[in-house]
């Protein structure tokens, strides 16, 4: 786990304990209502992969001729 990412979990947990501190319903009901959230974002997720693949390959396609006459970047 990178540093940036351990920053952002512990920053989200101290966010929800000063939640659970202002107003407990609502930090239980978002620890119910985020595994549903995560579970729906899922599709997005695949998509965007899929998306982010087909630009590459659209790149790689489009740049072929110049790699094949002999171009570095």
């Amino acid at each position: 786990m990178g540093v940036r990412k351990g920053m952002t979990v512990m920053l989200i947990f101290l966010a929800w304990c000063l939640l659970f501190v202002i107003a407990w319903p609502f930090a239980v009901l978002a620890l119910l209502v985020l595994p549903i959230v995560w579970l729906l974002s899922i599709p997005f997720r695949l998509l965007g992969i899929v998306v982010e693949a087909l630009l590459a390959f659209v790149r790689a396609v489009l740049f072929l001729p110049a790699r094949l006459l002999g171009y570095r970047a």
